[in-house]
């Protein structure tokens, strides 16, 4: 980033000890991770690494020369040695007899597998001839922020000569292919000193004979770009100066959960998405700049930029020194029809007679004026990528625009590369989506057996999960083993009591910003007691009734108002009990409670079936194993009831059941996610039963 500050410049990683012993291969691998591991490097899946390595041919035994180059989709700061693709040096430079010319670049791509080395199934980047031609060891090609801003001046050209003088070329905008590939080893020839180039709008090569040599050499290269704009920058107004002030972090976050849900109701029609909001210095800045809206009407240069956040963002008409949130939602569809509209528009000027379909016209990237950035993607990790990709894009128009003039890509340009054939191929090999791709799920009591083991269900099928439980300790320890076996893109939590309306309100707020919304809500939440009734106390009731039927009440309410606010459906699970149809012994107080969850299911599922929202319950029957209510006294109290030890009771209840099986709380996942799921779309107001088989609790 071009921060005007002393620690803006790249610290230098390389560390001789680590690096000793190592092959080429993976010198260049741990060459890679060093490299990715700044995004003012390069951004996620941006950029490629590669060596020319001498290795023994397994056919010939003879000693040759491998191109080992970052694989087709990898990411440079995560790759791992198997994310090289390795090709015979000899094959590609025979491809320059089988090139037909500009207009045939394309298929050079299909010739790329015939120079695979030692049956390598990593499928080689249409940049691999940018690194194959370039007649050195080491090339490295980056898109950090402070080199694209030069790239993408209306002088760059100028610029580049100031800064580097001969030692770094520059080269005029051309689509990365195997043309790119003959320019750079063209410029190589006629430039055998220089130790780099600038390519135009995209970003920067640079090439040494020594792993470390080409480290140094980018890292220093690109803190000299970063020391350049320093100085120029430092006495002049960025994007023209303020036009509004950001408001303060809690009113921002505010005006995020308001909006995100009702903008995610408008992009998922079609496919569910999840959001991310961004209220960064950075982004900060560029919203509440004078020259924001002119400078995004531009869209980005980077090919890597736009490919994450299409050509131009949406700017959500908001004043944040007059804010009006009706009147914001009020204007947002129109906005968003607009934006569809105009991209449209785009496709229908830029189309070829073979161009793919158009995809989705809505807009990734959302500008809201003194409040921040919100994106929007098929997934957590794809949002917030997007996001970061547009915040490099704020940082090159903000060094560009500073010390020239800030050009975006011609639309044609990005349309060529938005809309390529081989980008299409590439978007047609990823792997299908997951049932619950898209989907915002909120399991409450989320610490406990039963929450957990949903949680991890919900999870393992793509869904983004929040968990809500009281028990501060156990809901980090949930929460951080599943981020272990998911990510934190997917993984959320609350500290949250049912009972307080306030809380309540607070977490759907929460879980606004940080996903955009919800679709699944799983009221799990739970209290068990036993007495007899002239034992049983107000209190006691009272503690029931506020947990098991209030707070059913109050979860499910703020859960209608963000599901009608997205009005694209949802699906709503109570996780009852086999006690709210058959009473037991000694515990009416929990078994009137229960009852009084599935009435209101009942209700909710009149109420929400004309908005698609559906209202089942899960009627779970003695699952002890990983419960919390089974750890307190209810344990020992059920014991007395029926006259047994604790130890006897799971096999009591086992005997007791027609099934003669133990219930686990797997089972109640299974059966909550078959209500979340498509699989249940017909379904509402319904009961399932996972109680091994009681007679007592047939609801027929």
């Amino acid at each position: 980033m071009l921060e005007q500050n002393n620690g803006s410049r790249l610290d230098n990683y390389w560390n001789q000890e680590n690096a000793a012993g190592m092959s080429e291969a993976e010198l260049l691998l741990y060459r890679s991770n060093l490299l990715g591991s700044d995004k003012r490097v390069t951004n996620y899946g941006g950029g490629n690494t590669s060596a020319k390595v001498m290795q023994k041919d397994p056919l010939t035994g003879e000693t040759v020369e491998i191109l080992w180059v970052k694989g087709s989709g990898g990411d440079v700061g995560t790759i791992k040695m198997d994310g090289f693709a390795t090709l015979y040096m000899e094959k590609l430079q025979a491809l320059k007899s089988v090139y037909r010319g500009l207009e045939f670049e394309d298929e050079m791509v299909g010739y790329l597998p015939h120079c695979t080395f030692n049956l390598n199934p990593r499928a080689a980047s249409i940049d691999t001839p940018l690194h194959a031609y370039v007649p050195r060891k080491h090339v490295d090609h980056m898109h950090p922020d402070a080199i694209i801003a030069i790239a993408a001046s209306e002088n760059s050209k100028e610029l580049t000569q100031k800064i580097f003088g001969d030692e770094i070329g520059w080269l005029p905008w051309k689509r990365p292919g195997y043309e790119l590939g003959l320019w750079l080893e063209t410029f190589c020839l006629e430039n055998p000193d220089a130790k780099g180039v600038v390519l135009e709008s995209h970003g920067l090569f640079t090439w040494a004979d020594t792993a470390q040599d080409c480290y140094d050499l980018t890292i220093d290269i690109i803190n000299r770009a970063i020391a350049w704009f320093e100085q120029e920058t430092v006495s002049k107004p960025i994007f023209g100066g303020n036009h509004h002030e950001p408001l303060p972090v809690e009113k921002r976050r505010e005006i995020a959960a308001a909006l995100m849900p009702a903008i995610r109701g408008m992009v998922s029609q079609d496919v569910h998405m999840v959001g991310h909001f961004d209220d960064s210095a950075t982004v900060l800045q560029f919203v509440c700049s004078k020259d924001m809206e002119a400078l995004a009407a531009l869209g980005t240069s980077c090919p890597d930029h736009f490919l994450r956040t299409k050509i131009r963002p949406l700017l959500v008409d908001f004043d944040p020194a007059n804010p009006d949130l009706d009147a914001t939602l009020q204007k947002l569809s129109g906005s968003v029809a607009n934006y569809r509209a105009d991209y449209a528009a785009y496709y229908e000027r830029c189309k070829h007679h073979d161009s793919p379909p158009m995809r989705d016209a809505n807009a990734v990237v959302y500008l809201i004026p003194g409040v921040g950035m919100v994106t929007f993607a098929k997934d957590k990790a794809t949002a917030r990528i997007s996001g970061e990709f547009y915040t490099n894009a704020i940082n090159v128009m903000r060094g560009a625009s500073t010390v020239s003039t800030y050009c975006g890509l011609p639309e044609q340009e990005a349309f060529d590369i938005e809309y390529w054939l081989l980008e299409e191929a590439k978007l047609q090999r990823m792997p299908k989506p997951k049932n619950l791709a898209g989907r915002i799920a909120f399991v409450t009591g989320g610490a406990g057996g039963i929450g957990s083991a949903t949680a991890e269900r919900l999870l393992s099928d793509g869904a983004c999960v929040v968990l809500a439980d009281i028990d501060e300790a156990a809901l980090a320890t949930t929460k951080d083993n599943l981020i272990a076996r998911y990510s934190a893109d997917v993984v959320r939590s609350v500290l949250m009591n049912v009972t307080s309306e306030e809380a309540v309100i607070a977490a759907y707020a929460n879980m606004a910003v940080e996903f955009g919304g919800a679709d699944i809500i799983v009221s799990n939440a739970g209290i068990a007691s036993s007495a007899p009734v002239e034992e049983t106390s107000l209190e006691l009731w009272n503690l029931n009734m506020s947990i098991l039927s209030t707070g059913y009440f109050l979860v499910a309410r703020e859960a209608f108002k963000v599901l009608n606010k997205q009005n694209i459906g949802g699906s709503i699970i109570f996780i009852a009990s086999k006690n709210g149809l058959a009473a037991s012994p000694g515990a009416s107080a929990y078994c009137t409670a229960k009852a009084s969850e599935i009435h209101l299911a009942r209700c909710l599922a009149l109420e929400g079936a004309p908005s698609g929202i559906r209202v089942n319950v899960v009627n779970p029957d003695a699952v002890l194993r990983g419960s919390t209510i089974w750890s307190g006294d209810w344990l020992q109290e059920r014991a007395d009831a029926y006259g047994k030890d604790t130890s006897e009771l799971e096999e009591h209840y086992r005997q007791r059941s027609l099934l003669k099986r133990s219930v686990l709380p797997e089972d109640i996942a299974e059966a909550t996610y078959f209500f979340a799921s498509e699989s249940s779309s017909k379904s509402t107001g319904n009961i399932i039963n996972v109680d091994a088989g009681n007679v007592q609790a047939f609801t027929r």
